[in-house]
């Protein structure tokens, strides 16, 4: 039985043994180190991406940065006011849009905001820690903001809300002004 059992094993060559052994250590590196290596730098690749997407902040100067600021400043103006001054916070927001979007605001803050903000004591702060442009073209842009809100009601306590909205914007003048607001 040792003779069958003897040729029924392949013949080795010298050495053989020590190509099969470095063809495993090559192996169990490429599986133990070089693949965690490449799985490791994807990660950290897609989590700079990430951060660098996230920490999108508004554009301050140039000609691509004007819609931007001109959007988070009127989205800042349109949606903050005081119980006290609220005809006022909002009258003067309303300076900051055009076209069809000027006569649905000033209806929605004279039929329901003024009034409401007036009989139930409401305030409303915002701050939109991000915005950029999704699409220019001319004289038109859209814009992602979004948005942080604290809203008091009488004397209770405040309420934080986040959201994003799409808002556009069309250049009359010299001025950005917001055409749309569509929150998302």
């Amino acid at each position: 039985m040792s003779d069958v059992a003897a040729e029924e094993r392949p013949e080795t060559q010298p050495g053989q043994d020590a190509v099969s052994a470095s063809r495993r250590g090559r192996s169990a590196i490429i599986a133990y180190v070089i693949l965690p290596v490449l799985v490791l730098a994807a990660a950290l690749g897609v989590s700079f991406l990430k951060w660098q997407s996230d920490s999108v902040s508004v554009p301050t100067g140039g000609a691509a940065g004007e819609p931007v600021v001109a959007a988070t400043e009127g989205v800042v103006a349109m949606l903050s006011y005081r119980a006290d001054h609220v005809e006022q916070d909002l009258t003067a927001a309303s300076r900051r849009m055009t076209g069809d979007f000027l006569g649905e605001y000033t209806t929605l803050i004279n039929d329901v905001v003024i009034p409401g903000a007036q009989e139930q004591r409401i305030s409303a702060s915002t701050t939109v820690p991000a915005a950029a442009v999704i699409s220019a073209d001319g004289d038109r842009a859209r814009v992602l903001v979004y948005i942080n809100q604290t809203t008091t009601v009488g004397t209770e306590a405040p309420t934080d809300t986040q959201s994003s909205a799409h808002v556009d914007m069309q250049k009359v003048g010299d001025r950005w002004l917001i055409a749309g607001f569509e929150p998302i």
